[in-house]
């Protein structure tokens, strides 16, 4: 499940990305990938620059994106040192959308889905308790087009990641927003390990379907009940995967 899609589900621009994003991007994704450990020097910046076939403002400007996402640290006189997975910004659109480059990492869709599991059956209750009418049949269009997209692996699972999304704008909390690429990351990064079965979307369709009925019905407690079995439920297939 490429990136790309992570950024499309956020909406992110289409336009062409400038040369220190782009430098930026690729210097993430070897950092994401361990090809940089934790407190090794990254390269010189002429290294850099002729590597990437750019100049050194660049190179120089593509390091201060990735400091400002706690990746790296510079300290003149010594070099760039990439810093600790515990000190970079985790809720970075960037950061949550490199780690699809590569194959899954246990620990963090692990702690993805403890982060899920956490916040996402209170959101379903506030949903049921605060949604307005057009945010219920927002989420109605989400779940009729994951039955729509049942057949088709990708489709289906950017149709699940927008069915929890308009739960958690139904929600209508604003600190619910910073997560919703959590939401999105943790459904890309296990369809790569549960949806080996091809019957595994039909299969969680019900789950979802009565996520909605619950919500619509203002049943806020059944809601939040539902939602949390329906996580718990990916959680051991996940676990299940990893064993």
């Amino acid at each position: 499940m490429s990136e790309l899609v992570y950024y499309d589900l956020k909406q992110s621009s289409t336009m062409t990305p400038s040369m220190p994003i782009q430098v930026a991007r690729e210097l993430g994704r070897r950092i994401v990938a361990g090809h940089y450990k934790p407190d090794e020097m990254l390269d010189e910046e002429n290294t850099l620059a002729e590597r990437y076939k750019v100049s050194r403002v660049v190179v120089r400007d593509a390091v201060k994106i990735l400091v400002g996402k706690g990746m790296l640290d510079v300290r003149r006189g010594i070099g760039t040192k990439v810093r600790s997975r515990d000190q970079w910004s985790m809720l970075d659109d960037d950061v949550l959308a490199w780690h699809l480059s590569f194959p899954p990492n246990f620990e963090f869709l692990k702690q993805l889905m403890d982060i899920r599991i956490s916040i996402e059956p209170k959101a379903s209750r506030w949903a049921a308790e605060r949604g307005t009418n057009e945010d219920i049949e927002a989420i109605h269009k989400a779940y009729l087009d994951m039955e729509e997209k049942e057949g088709n692996e990708q489709s289906f699972v950017v149709a699940d990641a927008v069915f929890h999304h308009k739960i958690l704008l139904a929600a209508h909390n604003e600190f619910l927003k910073s997560i919703e690429g959590v939401v999105f990351s943790a459904l890309l990064v296990s369809i790569k390990l549960t949806n080996t079965d091809p019957n595994s979307n039909k299969k969680s369709l019900p789950y979802h379907k009565e996520l909605y009925q619950a919500i619509a019905a203002r049943d806020g407690e059944l809601a939040e009940k539902l939602s949390d079995d329906l996580l718990q439920h990916a959680n051991k297939k996940l676990s299940k995967h990893m064993a």
